[in-house]
């Protein structure tokens, strides 16, 4: 026998991201809803500027609660992503829809 043998069943050692990743994404997070809060506070501000303000950066936190708590950026998590996406846009479309419903 060779030496070799025992090679085959070693573990291959997988590589992890480093809880600093995890505390930078939640003080981004923490930050972004604080600053939705502090525009909605103000109240000074247009109403259209507000609403699409916040709908902004409930679309950037997303992305980044995707990226970092759900993995979504690692390999082997295409599909999950092809389905969160194509439910966005069936979302979306019902919103649209009904926005379009009402009032037209």
């Amino acid at each position: 026998m060779s030496s070799n043998s025992h090679d085959i069943s070693a573990p291959k050692r997988v590589k992890h991201e480093s809880t600093l990743n995890h505390y930078l994404s939640y003080i981004i997070s923490i930050l972004l809803t604080m600053l939705a809060f502090a525009v909605v506070l103000y109240g000074d501000l247009d109403r259209s500027f507000i609403l699409i303000f916040i709908v902004t950066l409930a679309i950037v936190q997303a992305v980044i609660q995707l990226l970092f708590w759900m993995h979504a950026k690692e390999r082997g998590h295409l599909f999950p992503l092809i389905f969160i996406a194509g439910g966005a846009f069936v979302a979306l479309t019902c919103v649209i829809m009904a926005v379009y419903w009402v009032w037209w």
